[in-house]
């Protein structure tokens, strides 16, 4: 008998009649341009030898097989700026979804298919595989150090499973396994403004990279594990922290599978903005005396995909509040419009090192072209991805979060809480 291991077939899509299904009202691929707008603003364009436009051109010459198999559909993000762009605003992503989906499951990149099943192993759902009552330790650990080690925050709270509080905060799983001092901003910013918030021991992870398998029925589990911890809380608002797709993932499995949701869900960002105009975060650019240089990376999951330019507005309202308006230098493009930086859509844990740094060229690209220093983000994929392409591409910028800058300029920020301060950010505090 052999051992030779025998390929799996990977089944066909007839992805000319999705397409179609798929079409806005009124909208003809006959009628398509060709105009290429898709595929230029596409950085996935050329890996694989594949792009959005050739993509869909392919689609409507029966092209399925090689449709069905290209390793091309887990290297688009699902950023969307394909459609945002596109004159008859085809929705591509979709198509790559439903490609996705169609793979069998041991011939999908094992990273994603490995967060996914972590996910779905704890009432946590993290991909990371963090079990509840290692969470509530985690929490409570750092918690008690905070107490004890700085003294203006001797009464810090960090509350879980509270029942009525407003805030159902989530949070990504990065934090509390290999950076646990990195949620300690978080918390002095709710206990500046006097937030009413909770955590929860289920259901309190941030990422959720079943949506990105392609496995709807994994996904849908997923989110109802989180709908039913925010609801047997009984919180008013699911808050989004500084975690870009988790946001997505649960608006639109919200809209897709018809849940019932007691609660809103909002971004931190927005309440960022808010705060910052009612005076409860009292922040200001004084500290940064060396008028060091920032920009700001719009991730698409919140951006483009979900709020649009309304949230793009406030991400810049706190940034150039926090770091004087004269030392903000925008992308370009930006806002809707930016570019995806290569991290999202599980390509950071797909394995296909290469094909993510060649696609987050264009976005190390843009960062070099301001000649900041620093990168402010929402989002951990964003984050990571715009790390490892500075290194890779021998960039010199950092990449920080809002709730560090934040505490920077109030001047709370504790010393186990600045990883990603760089020596000139370093100088203006000590």
């Amino acid at each position: 008998m052999s051992d030779k291991k025998i390929p799996t077939i990977i089944p066909t899509i007839n992805f000319k009649e999705k397409a179609i299904e798929l079409l806005p009202e009124g909208a003809s691929f006959e009628a398509c341009l060709t105009c290429g707008l898709c595929s230029s603003g596409c950085p996935a364009s050329g890996i694989e030898n594949m792009d959005p436009r050739k993509f869909i051109r392919m689609a409507m010459l029966g092209m399925d097989e090689e449709l069905s198999t290209t390793p091309w559909v887990w290297c688009c993000t699902q950023c969307k700026r394909c459609q945002h762009v596109c004159p008859m605003s085809i929705d591509i992503s979709q198509l790559v979804f439903l490609a996705r989906g169609n793979w069998p499951q041991e011939e999908k990149p094992s990273g994603i298919v490995r967060s996914c099943q972590l996910i779905r192993s704890t009432d946590s759902t993290s991909a990371m595989g963090l079990p509840p009552e290692d969470f509530v330790f985690v929490v409570e650990d750092v918690l008690e150090e905070v107490r004890e080690t700085q003294p203006a925050f001797k009464n810090l709270q960090a509350p879980m499973d509270k029942k009525g509080a407003h805030f159902f905060v989530n949070q990504n799983s990065r934090e509390p396994m290999s950076e646990p001092d990195e949620m300690v901003p978080l918390w002095k910013i709710f206990d500046l403004v006097g937030a009413d918030w909770t955590y929860s021991s289920k259901g309190w992870a941030a990422e959720n990279f079943c949506m990105f398998s392609g496995d709807e029925e994994a996904w849908y589990e997923v989110i109802k594990k989180r709908v039913e911890a925010v609801n047997e809380l009984g919180c008013k608002v699911w808050l989004n922290t500084e975690c870009g797709h988790s946001y997505y993932t649960m608006w639109n499995a919200l809209n897709r599978f018809g849940m019932e949701a007691d609660f809103k869900l909002e971004s931190l960002i927005t309440y960022y903005a808010e705060w910052i105009r009612e005076g409860k975060l009292p922040v200001n650019s004084k500290w940064n005396t060396k008028n060091i240089k920032f920009t700001v990376q719009d991730p698409c999951m919140i951006v483009r995909k979900a709020y649009g330019e309304s949230i793009a507005d406030d991400m810049r309202f706190v940034v150039k509040t926090l770091i004087g308006e004269e030392n903000f230098i925008d992308m370009q493009p930006n806002r809707s419009a930016n570019y995806c930086c290569g991290g999202g859509g599980g390509f950071l844990q797909a394995g296909m090192t290469d094909h993510r740094r060649t696609y987050g060229k264009r976005k190390f690209d843009q960062i070099a072209a301001t000649g900041a220093a620093y990168v402010l983000t929402p989002c951990h994929n964003c984050h990571s991805q715009m790390e490892d392409i500075g290194h890779h591409y021998g960039g010199n910028y950092g990449v920080v979060h809002f709730w560090t800058l934040i505490c920077l300029s109030l001047g709370i920020l504790g010393e186990n809480e600045r990883t990603y301060l760089g020596p000139d950010l370093l100088a203006l505090i000590d």
